[in-house]
């Protein structure tokens, strides 16, 4: 098997013409696809994986320099579509996949078909009066030195904080869980990149067709942050959804289902 898809763990389900990829966020791996893959793989070929660090990847494979920017992350998604030979593919990506999908799409827009933005941010922190992107430096800084002094307090912390549904509290502790699995000096690092990271000016260039799906009561992405993305990217649809928080695709799993479907049809 080719080392990139023993190294990011590559799954090829289903069966149809056209391909999915779908890319989750932070802290998880493919398993928080569950929900979502069985309704698309009866129509379409469905491609998942995990990035270096996360899930069952090969750990030995990740970079401190390379995965200091999202591009090293753009790289080894056009490395999975190159090594599978994918043309015209839909790119579905969680909250900072968003931005790493978008990122390869601008670097070669020809293999993209369309794009599926779920909770995506260009820029996590403020920028004055001139952006809000929902976290101030400070605040960053210090969640960064709370996953390097307590792993396990942060990862508490967060999930609650990221899933924001309360009533089901068997999500919550999905999230923890997953936060925990991960290994932590590579989670933090993933962290500093992705909080750091700042697309602003990359938005102008992504060409491809667009879904931005922008959930309601989300710590993580404020709404105003999908009404800046769809200002600032030509071809781009915004979608509002009911669902509350960060994860959709595990909480709300229908809806997000629906909106991808209404979009690809």
């Amino acid at each position: 098997m080719s080392t990139v898809l023993v190294r990011n763990h590559v799954k090829v389900l289903g069966e149809g013409d056209k391909t999915i990829i779908f890319a989750h966020g932070f802290g998880c791996d493919q398993n928080m696809w569950r929900y979502i893959t069985p309704f698309f793989e009866k129509n379409y070929r469905v491609v998942l994986f995990d990035h270096v660090g996360s899930g069952n990847s090969d750990l030995t494979a990740y970079d401190f320099e390379k995965y200091s920017t999202l591009h090293g992350y753009a790289q080894d998604v056009l490395d999975i579509i190159e090594t599978l030979k994918l043309n015209d593919v839909i790119f579905v990506g969680h909250s900072v996949s968003s931005m790493i999908g978008m990122l390869a799409s601008i670097e070669r827009p020809e293999s993209f078909y369309k794009l599926v933005m779920i909770g995506p941010s260009p820029r996590y922190i403020n920028d004055g009066d001139k952006y809000h992107g929902g976290f101030e430096k400070n605040d960053v800084l210090e969640l960064l030195t709370m996953m390097e002094m307590n792993y396990l307090s942060w990862a508490s912390f967060m999930a609650p904080l990221g899933m924001n549904n309360p009533e089901v509290p068997a999500l919550t502790a999905e999230l923890e869980n997953s936060f925990t699995r991960s290994n932590p000096i590579i989670t933090r690092q993933f962290a500093e990149t992705t909080f750091f990271s700042d697309h602003r000016a990359d938005l102008g260039q992504a060409k491809v067709s667009t879904l931005i799906m922008q959930c309601s009561d989300d710590s993580i992405v404020p709404l105003m942050v999908g009404n800046y993305l769809h200002e600032h990217m030509k071809n781009s649809t915004l979608y509002l959804m009911e669902a509350k928080g960060h994860y959709p695709h595990l909480s709300h799993p229908q809806e997000t289902i629906n909106c991808i479907n209404n979009f690809l049809t």
